[in-house]
């Protein structure tokens, strides 16, 4: 993780400061946007970010304007978006390792919960691939999927396990049913995986073992994380996993207010937990903490996760030998 991008609670993004907000957590500096000093107008705010690439979303100057930033090289593209809920960016060549694909053709995909013509309610999918042949059209890879009429897809990014995107559902009449929204990128296609328990989820895990997770703080300032396990006979079933009591691990002042997951590293089993006092970044593993911002005016965290190899120091007297 060389950095992490957050928004604030107001929803604004990066007005008045010189890049979109990427806080550094290592010697890594990133490259501010060409656009970022020359329109002041521009208020982004990170969607998502996977494979070393940054979606960006301005809320307020062109609500239907995309910006997938590299880092890396400042390097920007920007896109139309459609009238989707959620977007996900992600590297869009097969195979590939994503240890320095950041530069390389990407891909998106946006999810939607549309009201059907029936009065029901009908998931479906839309996916660009600008550098792959298809200009910046968006497509529809596949048929629609039939949800319940109360279902919503949650303001969370999306998270990646085994060559599938997946979203959380979840509903009005219930709050605490929830559901997950499947989009695999093999097959272009849309499932939903049943969550068999009341939980009223927070975020969605891709943990460690390969297992997708799902995690929750309760009232009590308990978290609790599930995990999506499957057998050799390819049956699936939900484990209970850590019981993690936060008001003895992390500094909270005001214990009536429940702390917010805001965020989790993909496969790495920590989670970026909000507090009354600041984030804390937690691994799930050994229960060890930081903190990573003070103050709770935090509504998402995003880690950056790339590979980075820092210029080598020159000693003295190395070049003549």
């Amino acid at each position: 993780m060389l950095g992490f991008l957050y928004s604030r609670a107001d929803g604004s993004g990066h007005k008045g400061d010189p890049a979109p907000r990427l806080v550094s957590t290592s010697k890594f500096g990133a490259r501010i946007p060409d656009f970022a000093s020359t329109d002041p107008d521009f208020d982004l705010i990170a969607w998502d970010c996977r494979h070393g690439r940054v979606l960006l979303g301005d809320a307020y100057f062109s609500p239907r304007l995309l910006v997938v930033w590299d880092p890396m090289t400042g390097c920007t593209r920007q896109l139309d978006r459609p009238d989707v809920d959620k977007i996900a960016v992600l590297c869009a060549v097969s195979g590939c390792d994503h240890r320095s694909c950041h530069a390389g053709p990407f891909k998106m995909v946006g999810v939607v919960v549309n009201i059907s013509v029936d009065g029901g309610c009908v998931a479906r999918v839309y996916v660009s691939s600008p550098d792959m042949g298809d200009s910046d059209e968006w497509k529809e890879p596949c048929p629609g999927l039939d949800v319940a009429a109360d279902a919503f897809i949650y303001d969370i990014p999306a998270v990646l396990l085994h060559d599938a995107l997946h979203f959380i559902l979840g509903y009005h009449d219930d709050n605490d049913r929830v559901g997950i929204l499947k989009y695999s990128l093999t097959s272009d296609s849309l499932s939903l995986i049943d969550v068999p328990f009341a939980a009223h989820a927070d975020i969605l895990m891709a943990m460690k073992d390969g297992s997708l997770g799902l995690a929750h703080v309760d009232s009590r300032l308990t978290l609790y994380v599930w995990s999506r396990q499957i057998d050799s006979n390819g049956v699936a079933s939900w484990t209970h996993g850590r019981v993690v009591d936060l008001k003895n691990l992390i500094p909270i002042k005001n214990t009536k207010r429940r702390p917010i997951l805001i965020g989790s590293v993909e496969g790495r089993d920590i989670i970026f937990v909000k507090t009354d006092l600041g984030v804390y970044e937690i691994d799930l593993k050994t229960l060890e903490w930081k903190e990573r911002m003070k103050g709770e005016d935090v509504y998402s965290l995003i880690p950056y996760m790339s590979f980075y190899n820092p210029p080598e120091r020159m000693i003295p007297g190395d070049a003549s030998r």
